[in-house]
């Protein structure tokens, strides 16, 4: 039986959802992400059980349980015999999903989650761009002469600028050939591409700087320098990421 004290407790509070999903396994499920990630059910803990959920988003136990297996996908809960389901600590969540990244970076006011990113990036596409200059042919060599040329037209417009930037970077990715790396990268940047506190700082002497990196990465693949190319890249990744940061202390795991 439900009390009256349940019914008002953090985990039992209903969503502020406008109006009723269309699609309900998928809201409750994005709304116990969050509660989740935010520790409104921590690690270790139990979610409520399947009456209290169901009473909180108002919906029927089917709905419940296809929210529950979709949360194990992402690796947030475990459900156990006799023990309930018991959320699971970070370590084991799907950091590549949508929903549980996107959650984690709100969530995140020392912006670490952030700097993991911009480190994965920067290992990955250093490597790409490595390989690029080992196989990059004329025609992509006279592509990312193209971008960074154009760059430089559009220091003032910075949306555009920054359309111009992630073609040069893809143009890198797929030089490389490695499908795999470029498509993590890509998933990584397609949750917070459009973020403030991704994107931080846009004035123009921002992009001027950051083509300047460009521009040595473009160098250093036409001149087939595998070695010097990944550093051009791997310095790139990080003195842009440092300059949006804002003034933000130096993380730790960005000082090399």
């Amino acid at each position: 039986m439900t009390t009256s004290q349940e019914t008002t407790r953090p985990d039992a509070a209903p969503p502020a959802w406008a109006r009723r999903p269309a699609n309900l396994a998928r809201a409750v499920t994005a709304e116990l992400v969050e509660r989740i990630v935010r520790g409104v059910h921590p690690s270790g803990t139990p979610l409520p059980p399947e009456p209290i959920l169901c009473e909180t988003f108002s919906v029927s136990r089917t709905v419940v349980r296809e929210a529950v297996k979709i949360l194990q996908e992402k690796g947030l809960v475990q459900v156990r015999q006799g023990a309930g389901t018991m959320v699971t600590p970070p370590a084991m969540w799907d950091m590549l999903d949508e929903l549980v990244l996107g959650a984690t970076i709100a969530e995140d006011d020392s912006l670490a989650i952030l700097d993991d990113l911009v480190v994965t990036r920067r290992v990955l596409e250093s490597d790409m761009a490595n390989v690029a200059a080992r196989v990059a042919d004329q025609e992509v060599l006279d592509r990312l002469r193209a971008l960074v040329d154009r760059m430089d037209e559009l220091v003032d417009d910075h949306v555009s600028y920054h359309d111009h930037d992630r073609a040069f970077h893809d143009t890198v990715m797929q030089a490389s050939g490695n499908r795999i790396a470029r498509g993590v990268v890509r998933s990584l940047e397609s949750q917070v591409v459009n973020t403030a506190r991704y994107m931080g700082r846009t004035e123009r002497a921002l992009c001027v700087a950051s083509n300047q990196g460009h521009r040595r990465i473009y160098e250093r693949i036409a001149a087939h320098d595998p070695e010097g190319a990944a550093q051009a890249m791997y310095t790139h990744i990080t003195e842009a990421w440092l300059v949006r940061r804002s003034g933000s202390e130096t993380p730790t795991r960005l000082r090399r």
